[in-house]
C-alpha cells in the first residue's frame, strides 16, 4: 500500500514514518508534503494515494482548505495535537483521528480498521499489467478536432502542440509556430488521454511536451523553472515535490 504523509513538523513525520515501518513494513511512503499550497499542487499532479497520514495545522493554513480545491478519494488518517476537529474530520473521508502523540497500538487499531474497512486487492498478474498498459498506449490521443473561425474544424496533430495551458477557465493548446487553439477538455482529461513519455503535467495550469523543452533554471525554495522553446504567458514552476518526477521524464524514467 502507497502513502502520503501530510506533516509540517519533520520530526513527527520522522516518528511517523518510523511507526509505520515497523507496524505496517509493506506499506510504501510515496512522499512528505509540509503545506496546504504543496499538498494541492501535488494532488493535481500525481495519481491518489492508497491512504494519507494528515496533519490539521500545517505550514501555511488549515489542512481543510485542501478539500475545497482538489478530491481525495482514498481513506484518511488525521494525526494531529488538537481534539476539536474530530467532527468535521470525519466528513472529509477520514477512517481514523490520532491525537499526538501516537502510540503503537492506537496507530496498529487504526490500521486494522484500515483493512477491515479498504482491503487490500491481490496483485494483477505482471502480464496483465503489460497487456493492459499496452491497450492504454493505443488509445493515447494523436489530433484533435480544434474550432477555427466560422463554423470550420481544424484537425491539429498532437506531436505539432508545445503545451497546453488554462487561463480564465479556457484551455489551449498552443504550438511551435505559437498559435493557439481552444481544446473542450480539461487539463486533467488531457493529462489522461495524452502519452505520458511525451507530455508532463508542470502544474496546474500547464501542461508540456518533451520536445518543447529547452532548459531549465534553478528556481528558489527548490523549485524549478522549465523555459519552452515556445513563448508561454507566465513561467512554468515545477514545485519541489515535482522536481523528481520532471528528472525523471526528462530522462525517460518518468
Amino acid at each position: 500500500m502507497k502513502y502520503l504523509i501530510i506533516e509540517d513538523e519533520k520530526a513527527a513525520a520522522r516518528n511517523l514514518k518510523a511507526m509505520l515501518e515497523q507496524l505496517a513494513p509493506d506499506m510504501e511512503l510515496i512522499d512528505v508534503l509540509d503545506s496546504v499550497a504543496d499538498t494541492i499542487d501535488w494532488f493535481g499532479c500525481h495519481a491518489m494515494p492508497e491512504l494519507v497520514f494528515m496533519d490539521i495545522h500545517l505550514a501555511d493554513g488549515s489542512a481543510f482548505e485542501i478539500f475545497e480545491h482538489t478530491d481525495i478519494t482514498c481513506p484518511i488518517i488525521f494525526t494531529t495535537a488538537y481534539d476539536e476537529y474530530a467532527l468535521r474530520a470525519f466528513k472529509v473521508n477520514s477512517i481514523d483521528y490520532l491525537l499526538k502523540p501516537i502510540d503503537k497500538e492506537e496507530m496498529q487499531a487504526a490500521l486494522t480498521k484500515l483493512e477491515r474497512l479498504h482491503p487490500v486487492r491481490p496483485a494483477e498478474p505482471d502480464f496483465l499489467k503489460l497487456m493492459q498498459n499496452l491497450q492504454r498506449a493505443e488509445n493515447y490521443k494523436t489530433h484533435f478536432l480544434v474550432p477555427v473561425k466560422g463554423d470550420k474544424l481544424l484537425p491539429l496533430a498532437v506531436n505539432s502542440v508545445s503545451y497546453f495551458y488554462i487561463a480564465d477557465g479556457i484551455v489551449k493548446a498552443v504550438t511551435t509556430q505559437g498559435k493557439e487553439y481552444v481544446i473542450n477538455q480539461t487539463l486533467d482529461e488531457l493529462t489522461e488521454c495524452l502519452n505520458p513519455q511525451s507530455f508532463f503535467r508542470a502544474n496546474r495550469q500547464y501542461l508540456i511536451a518533451r520536445e518543447a523543452v529547452k532548459d531549465i533554471t534553478l528556481w528558489f525554495n527548490n523549485r524549478l523553472i522549465v523555459n519552452l522553446h515556445t513563448a508561454t504567458p507566465e513561467k512554468i514552476v515545477i514545485s519541489k515535490n515535482r522536481v523528481g518526477d520532471l528528472k525523471d521524464w526528462l530522462m525517460g524514467n518518468g
